[in-house]
């Protein structure tokens, strides 16, 4: 990777809006080696075209174990840094599941419940495509944290197709455009997390994210999911 993220201005990214942009993880050559792997099918396990599904427009692809070395490098690198925050976040929501330090452990405990396929993905969109809210969910045990890289060039490469966040809690519910370059990862929230409440304490937010209509070029990244699916 090519620089190292400020992590203490992420968490308090997190907590405050339940994303955290990390400008530049990824180089611009990077970017464009991950990107052309899409057509390369014995890399994946299966493909999802997502207007069959009511998941939007647009398509992506599951990759299958091995990984491809940089993103399992992204993978084993995130985790160990995201962990403590999804256990503070679920001893504040007093959600009694803890987290293990490694990437490796954690999926074990995922493999021992028949959660064994992996769910790094990468997704391409073309002019008029989008993804509807949704939540990366895909069994019992859910990390929950996750991570997408942006791949294509804003603005060269494609037009629109701006990542968004929903928060809903008891009270209010609002959404918000993140605003990526080439390169920038985001790491949101898969489905809760906590927020302060209003008088005081700690609340549970419900977060869900997804892409706006895509107006030309075309767009790819990379989502990085920690739990495996069933």
């Amino acid at each position: 990777m090519p620089e190292q993220p400020d992590w203490i201005s992420a968490e308090l990214d997190l907590d405050e809006r339940g994303y955290a942009v990390l400008p530049a993880l990824l180089t611009r050559e990077q970017c464009r080696t991950l990107a052309m792997l899409y057509p390369v099918d014995d890399l994946y396990r299966s493909r999802v075209v997502m207007s069959r599904h009511g998941f939007g427009r647009g398509e992506y692809k599951y990759f299958s174990y091995p990984l491809p070395p940089l993103l399992q490098q992204l993978r084993q690198a995130l985790y160990p840094r995201l962990a403590p925050i999804a256990n503070r976040w679920n001893r504040q929501l007093g959600i009694d599941v803890q987290y293990p330090d490694t990437l490796e452990a954690f999926l074990d405990r995922c493999h021992r419940a028949g959660q064994t396929r992996p769910t790094p993905l990468m997704l391409k969109y073309g002019e008029g495509d989008y993804n509807c809210l949704h939540q990366d969910i895909y069994g019992d045990h859910v990390f929950p944290l996750q991570a997408t890289v942006l791949l294509s060039e804003p603005g060269s490469g494609f037009t629109g197709g701006e990542f968004v966040m929903t928060q809903t809690t008891s009270s209010n519910q609002r959404a918000e455009v993140v605003a990526l370059g080439q390169g920038d990862a985001v790491v949101f929230a898969v489905n809760h997390r906590a927020t302060p409440g209003k008088r005081g304490g700690t609340r549970k937010a419900v977060m869900r994210h997804g892409v706006s209509r895509l107006h030309s070029g075309e767009r790819h990244t990379v989502g990085i999911i920690f739990h495996d699916a069933r």
